[in-house]
This record gives structure tokens, C-alpha cells and sequence, in this order.
């Protein structure tokens, strides 16, 4: 997922994760994603956006999704599996092995009884904007998380949940397990029908003991009338009350009950599965792309000063400069103009800036948090195309320097740290040099114990 483009809903998913993160665990750090945030766009909406989508990576969110995405489709491949056996199951125990005769009601009742339940059970929770299907549900929603087995899917799934109540999409979407589901099921009992029926001779019978023939004419002819116009055929009164005394050696009466089976399950059982299954698809592609951020919710309504400040509200005063370059969220490498030195922390007696080529300008020496935002603010509008960093070796490669170091990287299309010589008369500490080193290979950043000036002035040595 960290290299194929996210989906809107994707999208939502992960800023609803960050949120409710912030609320269980406190607000994250997150000065470089409010910088990126704000270059995202006008709209507030954007904005919040992009700040989770920027955290998520940076966290790991976005991996977790992928793998709970993963763990999701896994989940949903064994529940296909336990559905096809179902199904499989259904149809041997409706026929039997054809040793002794079928009593049609009690194998359709095998096949629909069931479904038929389940299927009012979900009907009526639907119009009481119930639950339904839950026990699918959260068997689904627990096998997703043992199968994507990662920790960081904590509040993958209660995020979900949230954001599709917002629009009740919850039950369309286990709407559309749920029949899916059961479609599979019958489906398969229906395979299973056709290949015994094909393979095995069986006879059909009903019985009773307080009902009369003309009871059983009647139901069969009526469930049979459906399936009547799609072209299943229909026992006719006659053949109907001989196979109350047993079962009929016609091939004709066979072919008439069989029939009359199939074209009851499929009416009665698959189209109602079909024609719900594409209710539930309809629905769900319809209010899923409605979708939108609650910004009513606290934590985005505490987000809005940090990323839509009431000076830009207030609209735009000076047209921004032709050359005004934003950089995309997630996006390398950078493309930028010109060339760029600054330095950190360094000692008040060294002479600085050196002096610079044609073309590079000098930013200055970072000593306050003030002057680091300032600058990666202005890096974040207008990206340099070669940044050097000079760097005093003789203070320890403490983590806040080095997260400083990475920050302003990742601003420039190319970046040179530079580890600057000691004065005359004091010498390096070689463990400490050695720590520079280490730590700037293990973040991926170019260093020099020389002045880049000659790489910064032309983009080579």
C-alpha cells in the first residue's frame, strides 16, 4: 500500500485512525506533518488529511492497513471455504444416497429452511436500522485482526466502524457478507443437486398423517409457480397424489419433481441472495462515495487553528510568486532551484558564513527552535535544489540534531551534510567522529569532511 495510491476511503480510514490514536494516546508530534499539511491545500479538509495521512506513514498506520487489508481478504477466503462445504453438505443431506426415496418437503426444507430464517432475521433488523448480521460480522472483523498480526491495527477496525456509521454504511457492508455468504452456500447446494441428480437415480415422495392429498397438490403447485415461468416444470395433480402412496417408477414424474426442486431453490433461494447482494452493492458504492471528515468532531476542530490559522482566512493579500513550488505529500524526490548553506549550533568565535559562490545563499545559523520553524517553513514554499548543512563534530550527534538534520533533507533534492574541521590548535575525538559517521549512514545522509562550496555552486565535485 506504500506504493500503490490509496482510495478515498482508505484515505478517510486512516485520518479516522489518527484521530481516535490522539484521543486514547495524547496528541502526537507533529510540527514536519503540520508543515506539509498546510502546503496540501486551502481547504481545511485537505489539510487534516494530509497531516494523517503524513503521520500514518511515518507510524506505520499505513503498513497496518495493507496488512489488515490483507488479513481481511484472508478471512473472507475461509469464510468462502466453510461456505462452499456448507453448501456441498446442504445438497448430499437434501438427497441422500439414493438408496430410499427423497420426501421432497423435507429436503427443501433442508435447503430453505435455514436461509429463510436468516434471511427474515436480516430483513427485519434492516428496517429496524438493527444490527444485522453481526455474529458474521464480528467473526469477520476478529479473524481479520489474528490473520494481519500486527500491532499497530489497534484502532484499524474501530476507526472503520465509526466512520460508516456516520452514513449507516455498516450494515450495507455486512449486507453484502452476508448474502454474498449464503449465495456461495446455496449456490453450491445447487451445484451439488445438479451433478447427484445427474449421477443417481432417486424417487420422490411426500408424506402425511393429518393432512389430505389436496393439501400437498396446492403447495407444490404453488411454490412451483414461480419457477413455472422461467420454464422449471411443475407435477401435475395426478403424478402429485401417486407419489403420496410411494415413490413412481415414471421417468417423466422424476424428471417433473427434480425439476420442480431446482427451480424452487433457485427462485426462492438464490434470486432473493442475487437481488439483495446487488441492493447492498448499490447502496454501499452510493453512500461511501458521500463520504466526508466530520470536522465537528474535537480533535479536528482543535486541528483547525494549527492548520487554517485566522491569517489565511482572511484571504489571499499578495498574488504568490510565479516560481512558488509546493511540495507533495509523500512524494520524491524533491525538485527545487538554487543552492542553499546553514548551519547548527555553531560555536560564536567561528567565522562564518564562509565565502560563497555565485548562486548559493547563505541561510544563516540555527541556534533557536524559532529559526529551525522559520526555515522549514520557507524550505517547505520554496525547496532548494542543493542543500549543505555544516555541522560542528566536536558536540555529541544527539537525537534531536539528528531528527533536525533528516527534517531539513527531506526539504532539498539533494542534501551534503557538512562536518566541519576543528580551529587551530584542537583536534577531533575520533569516537565522537565515528558516532557522526554511524549515524548519518544509518539515516541515509551524505556527509563531507571537506566544504561542498564546489558541489554546491555547480551540482558536482
Amino acid at each position: 500500500m506504500s506504493d500503490s495510491p490509496l482510495t478515498p476511503l482508505q484515505r478517510l480510514w486512516l485520518c479516522e485512525t489518527i484521530r481516535l490514536r490522539e484521543e486514547h494516546a495524547g496528541p502526537l508530534e507533529d510540527s514536519e506533518a503540520n508543515r506539509h499539511a498546510r502546503l496540501a491545500g486551502q481547504d481545511l479538509g485537505q489539510r487534516i488529511e494530509a497531516r494523517a495521512l503524513w503521520l500514518a506513514k511515518r507510524d506505520g498506520q499505513r503498513q497496518a492497513l495493507r496488512h489488515w487489508l490483507q488479513g481481511a481478504r484472508l478471512a473472507l477466503l475461509v469464510l468462502v471455504i466453510l461456505a462452499l462445504a456448507s453448501g456441498a453438505g446442504l445438497g448430499v443431506a437434501a438427497l441422500g444416497d439414493g438408496q430410499r426415496p427423497v420426501n421432497v418437503f423435507w429436503a427443501l426444507g433442508s435447503l430453505l429452511g435455514v436461509h429463510i430464517l436468516m434471511l427474515s432475521g436480516w430483513l427485519i433488523s434492516l428496517l429496524l436500522a438493527g444490527d444485522q448480521g453481526a455474529a458474521l460480522g464480528r467473526l469477520w472483523w476478529w479473524l481479520s485482526a489474528k490473520l494481519a498480526r500486527d500491532a499497530r491495527a489497534a484502532q484499524l477496525a474501530p476507526a472503520l466502524v465509526l466512520l460508516l456509521q456516520r452514513r449507516q454504511l455498516n450494515r450495507w457492508l455486512l449486507g453484502l457478507l452476508v448474502n454474498g455468504l449464503w449465495l456461495v452456500v446455496l449456490g453450491c447446494a445447487l451445484l451439488m443437486l445438479l451433478a447427484l441428480l445427474s449421477t443417481r437415480r432417486y424417487g420422490f415422495v411426500w408424506e402425511t398423517t393429518l393432512l389430505g392429498s389436496q393439501t400437498f397438490v396446492a403447495l407444490t403447485q404453488g411454490l412451483g409457480a414461480l419457477p413455472a415461468l422461467l420454464g422449471f416444470p411443475v407435477p401435475d395433480a395426478l403424478t402429485i397424489q401417486a407419489s403420496g402412496a410411494g415413490a413412481l417408477a415414471s421417468e417423466g414424474a422424476r424428471h417433473a419433481w427434480a425439476g420442480w426442486l431446482l427451480g424452487v431453490l433457485l427462485v426462492f433461494g438464490l434470486l432473493p441472495r442475487l437481488l439483495l447482494l446487488l441492493l447492498c452493492l448499490w447502496q454501499w458504492q452510493r453512500g461511501s462515495a458521500q463520504l466526508r471528515l466530520d470536522l465537528e468532531q474535537p480533535g479536528y476542530r482543535l486541528l483547525a487553528e494549527r492548520l487554517h490559522p485566522p491569517s489565511e482566512r482572511l484571504g489571499v493579500i499578495d498574488q504568490a510568486p510565479a516560481d512558488l513550488a509546493r511540495t507533495p505529500l509523500d512524494t520524491q524526490p524533491i525538485s527545487g532551484n538554487g543552492a542553499l548553506l546553514v548551519a547548527i549550533e555553531l560555536d560564536p568565535l567561528r567565522a562564518w558564513p564562509p565565502a560563497l559562490p555565485k548562486g548559493v545563499a547563505d541561510a544563516g545559523i540555527l541556534d533557536s527552535r524559532e529559526q529551525r520553524q522559520q526555515l522549514l517553513e520557507q524550505l517547505g514554499r520554496f525547496p532548494p535544489e542543493r542543500l549543505a548543512i555544516a555541522c560542528d563534530p566536536r558536540r555529541s550527534p544527539d537525537r534531536g540534531t539528528l531528527a533536525l538534520l533528516e527534517e531539513l533533507a527531506r526539504s532539498a533534492h539533494e542534501t551534503r551534510i557538512w562536518l566541519l574541521q576543528p580551529p587551530a590548535g584542537e583536534s577531533l575525538d575520533s569516537q565522537r567522529l565515528g558516532d557522526w559517521h554511524a549515524a548519518l549512514d544509518e539515516r541515509g545522509l551524505r556527509w563531507a569532511d571537506c566544504a561542498p562550496l564546489a558541489w554546491l555552486e555547480s551540482g558536482h565535485d
